[in-house]
């Protein structure tokens, strides 16, 4: 198939193309580099050391034999996006080309506003573009289940049965978004599910858990093919800040009670969640909506699993309770569907001991570039109620 990833620079994107390609796929990706401006603007970097994006992609055309195609631009730009589009015409469409950080949302009035022009104004772009040129290609866009919030009722697929007044309907699973970031998904499923109902298209949202790890089969190849790792308050997911932490000899930074639960699932099942809707691809007129994660747990029970595996390593690791800087529940029901996936072949690499020793491994190899700064919460939901820091120093949860 042709497959056109945008944010192909990224996190997950720059992996997913290498994972298409690698299976004889024809790929272009499209980026904008605003995740290295992004961190370039507040002074941190990823933990892993990353090439620019085409000395990746011609470090894999050296390893695998296989070109992928690069094209530099912004989603917020229709004509360029049009361009691509009419250019490629892919069969799929798998976008990650957006701002995905809730604290980043949140920081000031000028980054939400970067935020929603980014996810909201990109994702309707794109939309238009597909409308025109392929029609009847598939659009895999990544979600969050951060768009359902932590509701008092267990969290079907995107969708639910509704009885009222002696009347049902099948509805769009209500949504409770937490920061404006998760705002411009909720926005984005919107638009797509109109796009679907109204001109046809086809497309798959993955309401993704937390990710975790940096390794995939094609990034353990070579050094040159990594993908980044982010640890900082901003960009950071909590198990990957948690095992830099440890390995650096920081407080593990658990936020509030730490009764925060959320899905997680391993960079692995990340990308085969992705090639698993290519290959079955959504109906035309269809908006198919799949919980991507494959285990639940609250924050403070990853904390409890880091600081164990990293005793076993020889590591004396504190764990300290933050004033939240969230505005969130911190216990609460949490019970979600992700069964669609599972059918479709999905096949979960559990979080276990090995996983996080084989991370905290990988992190001691590049512990010279952490920067400590970072790591401390200082955005802030409701700006100066708090003041950060911990509770009090030394506390242990």
């Amino acid at each position: 198939m042709r497959i056109l990833i945008l944010g192909g620079d990224g996190y997950l994107g720059w992996p997913t193309a290498m994972r298409f390609s690698a299976r004889g796929h024809e790929v272009a990706v499209v980026d904008n580099f605003a995740r290295r401006r992004w961190h370039l603007e507040q002074s941190t970097d990823s933990l892993t050391p990353i090439l620019p994006l085409a000395d990746r992609i011609e470090a894999w055309r050296e390893l695998s034999g296989k070109t992928i195609e690069c094209r530099i631009g912004s989603v917020e730009d229709g004509e360029f996006l049009d361009e691509v589009v009419a250019e490629f015409l892919p069969e799929v469409v798998v976008h990650y080309g957006q701002q995905p950080s809730a604290p980043y949302s949140m920081r000031s009035r000028q980054t939400a506003v970067e935020t929603q022009r980014t996810n909201v104004l990109g994702t309707l772009n794109l939309l238009f573009s597909m409308q025109t040129y392929v029609p009847d290609a598939h659009l895999i866009k990544l979600g969050t289940m951060g768009e359902y919030g932590t509701p008092n009722i267990d969290i079907e697929e995107g969708y639910i049965e509704i009885e009222h007044n002696g009347r049902s309907d099948t509805l769009p699973f209500p949504k409770l978004p937490g920061s404006l970031y998760h705002c411009s998904k909720v926005h984005d499923s919107t638009n797509i599910h109109f796009a679907t109902r109204i001109w046809g298209l086809r497309a798959t949202d993955l309401n993704q858990g937390v990710v975790y790890g940096i390794e995939t089969d094609e990034t353990a190849l070579d050094p040159r093919l990594a993908t980044r790792f982010d640890y900082d308050e901003t960009f950071g997911t909590v198990l990957n800040r948690f095992c830099v932490q440890a390995v650096v000899g920081h407080p593990l930074t658990v936020y509030g009670g730490g009764g925060q639960t959320r899905g997680y699932l391993n960079i692995k099942d990340t990308l085969r969640c992705v090639e698993l809707a290519a290959l079955n691809p959504a109906e035309r007129g269809e908006f198919r909506v799949f919980n991507q994660f494959t285990e639940q747990f609250s924050v403070s029970e990853i904390a409890q699993l880091v600081q164990g595996c990293g005793a076993e390593l020889g590591y004396d690791i504190e764990v300290e309770t933050y004033p939240n800087p969230r505005v969130e529940l911190e216990q609460h029901y949490y019970n979600a569907s992700n069964q669609k996936l599972l059918d479709l072949g999905l096949e979960p690499h559990p979080l276990g001991e090995e996983l996080v020793h084989s991370l905290i491994g990988a992190i001691e190899t590049h512990k010279d570039r952490v920067i400590f700064r970072a790591i401390t919460p200082r955005t802030k939901w409701n700006p100066g109620e708090l003041e950060g820091g911990a509770l009090s120093v030394g506390q242990k949860t």
